[in-house]
């Protein structure tokens, strides 16, 4: 229960969306499915506004581990 509680709604789709758009070739029919996924997500889960900062934290504090 406590991962669950920790995960950030619609955790697996948007980024599956955000990297779909960032591919090359870019597949506009899967990136429609994948907004089409996150669509549903949202208005299930009744997000009203979505936050990268604690990823943006977390992916700052690994690339400052590497170096």
């Amino acid at each position: 229960m406590e991962e669950a509680r920790s995960k950030p709604v619609c955790a697996e789709e948007a980024p599956d969306l955000l990297n779909c758009v960032a591919q090359s070739p870019y597949d506009q029919d899967k990136c429609v499915r994948l907004l089409q996924v996150l669509r549903q997500c949202v208005l299930i889960k009744k997000v009203k506004k979505f936050s990268l900062t604690d990823q943006e934290q977390q992916e700052a504090n690994s690339v400052s581990k590497k170096a």
